[in-house]
């Protein structure tokens, strides 16, 4: 069964914003959008960008280092066939936690 970890607080993001936290010692970048949490890998494969750095609008975020952008809820790259892994996301009260 997967094991969830705290990452933040769901007071920590307003919606449309992304950060980077922690999980297990990887950089994981974690999404607030219209109410709903994400959590993705935060590496673009392009060149290594921190995608919890970029911008989001509604359920994409683009890369801050070449403009790349992902479905956060899926993890697809809507410009190449590229993905990224994203993980589940459960809230607990104000907890925000994520699973690898």
């Amino acid at each position: 069964m997967a094991s969830f970890v705290k990452v933040a607080t769901t007071a920590e993001l307003r919606s449309g914003e992304g950060k980077v936290v922690d999980v297990g010692g990887r950089a994981i970048a974690l999404f607030h959008c219209d109410g709903q949490w994400y959590a993705t890998d935060n590496t673009c494969p392009h060149r290594g960008g921190p995608l919890g750095e970029g911008s989001v609008s509604g359920m994409t975020v683009t890369c801050p280092w070449h403009g790349w952008e992902f479905d956060v809820s899926t993890g697809q790259c809507t410009l190449t066939d590229a993905k990224i892994n994203a993980y589940p996301v459960k809230i607990d009260g104000e907890d925000v936690l994520v699973s690898l």
